[in-house]
């Protein structure tokens, strides 16, 4: 596979599993496209013969001065840039396009990591309740996502569910990247929309094409891709005239978030989200500490001078 087509379907990533804005892909493009020309300089096409020794190279092109003015790229730039570029391989890696991850050891500077976005619960039930209906779409919309929010699984994660996954009643078998599987509670109110649409709209999808054993099916039978999970998505946030950006990584989001804010463990959460090392989780400690600040200056009579 070329170089080209392996940034454009981490792009369709990024837009589709992370929900960037139109901005923020924009800005991958731009950084993966100057990584893309540098390869081709070097006579490198194609990610699985890019070697560690290159991508090194590549980070110490970008910090020398440029020949404008003699300036270098702000740190921050680069960071940018590196970050871009790790992502890329990393993601060619979890889709096994390459072997081996050539950023895995490389260094660089962190940019100040971004608190998530979560919607507020209030938020949450206006999105679920507008997927509500009695119509077979209608009902695997609002199966789809109540099972998202009440799990925290990735977009990809939620399509890839078998209806074999559904276990013990409320429970569901999650497989993570890696193929990692993890166990995760359903709740009531997924466990209902679950069974609703399991019983009165999946066999009508199943009944005009191949569906296999997949859980979430669309119209013609086939298993629901991440695109179509994602336009569902938009469609729905759209029409309960929700103003902020929602995506299937800002359900996830406030899934983890809600959990803190309720007093859940942060292991307990890691654990639900299939998170590989506690600190990806501890970032939502940050989001609960910076709620009841705000909540402390707004209430206490005492807290502004």
């Amino acid at each position: 596979m070329t170089l080209d087509r392996e940034i454009q379907q981490y792009l369709r990533h990024v837009t589709i599993e992370r929900g960037l804005s139109d901005n923020s892909v924009a800005a991958y493009r731009r950084d993966l496209n100057r990584y893309r020309d540098w390869l081709a300089e070097q006579q490198v096409t194609a990610l699985e013969r890019v070697t560690p020794a290159q991508v090194q190279e590549f980070i110490a092109w970008l910090r020398a001065p440029r020949a404008e003015g003699g300036l270098s790229l702000a740190a921050s730039t680069v960071s940018r840039i590196a970050s871009s570029v790790r992502g890329l391989h990393r993601f060619a890696l979890d889709e096994q396009l390459v072997e081996e991850d050539a950023t895995a050891d490389i260094v660089t500077p962190k940019l100040p990591a971004r608190l998530p976005k979560a919607l507020t619960i209030t938020q949450v039930e206006q999105l679920l309740e507008a997927s509500g209906g009695d119509e077979p779409e209608q009902l695997r919309n609002r199966a789809l996502l109540e099972l998202l929010y009440a799990t925290g699984a990735r977009i990809s994660e939620a399509v890839a569910l078998d209806v074999d996954d559904v276990i013990d009643q409320d429970m569901i078998r999650v497989r993570g990247k890696g193929d990692k599987q993890r166990i995760v509670p359903l709740g009531s109110y997924a466990r209902q929309a679950l069974d609703a649409y399991l019983v009165r709209a999946r066999p009508q999808f199943a009944a005009v094409g191949r569906s296999g054993g997949a859980l979430f099916l669309g119209v013609r039978g086939k298993r629901l891709s991440r695109t179509g999970a994602f336009n569902i998505l938009q469609q729905v946030a759209q029409r309960a005239q929700l103003s902020e950006h929602v995506s299937p990584h800002v359900l996830r989001h406030s899934f983890a978030t809600h959990l803190m804010q309720g007093g859940a463990d942060v292991r307990v959460v890691q654990e639900l989200l299939g998170h590989a090392s506690v600190s990806t989780t501890q970032i939502y400690t940050r989001v609960t500490a910076d709620a009841l600040r705000d909540m402390y200056l707004t209430s206490h009579p005492r807290a502004r001078g």
